[in-house]
C-alpha cells in the first residue's frame, strides 16, 4: 500500500512540474520600434523612469537617442501599438509605430 501511495505522490509531482514549465500559449510577444521626437538623455530618462505609463505588459524598453528610436517589447495580449502611442502622449512625446522591415 505503501508503494502505490508513493507511485501516485511521485506522478502527480511530475504531471505538476510538467504543466508549470509548458509555456502559456496566450501570452504572445511583440516588439514595436517607435519613430518619436525625443531629442536628448533628459527625454530619454523621461520615459525610462514613466514605463508604467505606457501601458500593461511592457517587458522591455529601449532608447536609441541619436535615432530618436524606441524599441518596446510587450505581451501582446495586454496591450497595443495604439495604445503604447497613447502612453507616449501622455509623456508629452510624440511617437508612431515605424513600419516592419520585411
Amino acid at each position: 500500500m505503501k508503494k502505490f501511495l508513493l507511485y501516485c505522490l511521485a506522478a502527480l509531482m511530475s504531471a505538476g512540474v510538467c504543466l508549470a514549465a509548458k509555456p502559456d500559449a496566450k501570452q504572445t510577444t511583440k516588439t514595436t520600434v517607435f519613430a518619436t521626437d525625443i531629442h536628448c538623455e533628459h527625454c530619454a530618462n523621461k520615459i525610462m523612469n514613466n514605463v508604467p505609463a505606457l501601458g500593461k505588459g511592457i517587458k522591455d524598453v529601449q532608447i536609441d537617442v541619436p535615432t530618436k528610436e524606441v524599441t518596446v517589447i510587450y505581451d501582446a495580449s495586454k496591450n497595443s501599438d495604439e495604445n503604447i502611442v497613447k502612453g507616449f502622449a501622455k509623456l508629452k512625446v510624440k511617437a508612431e509605430p515605424k513600419p516592419e522591415k520585411k
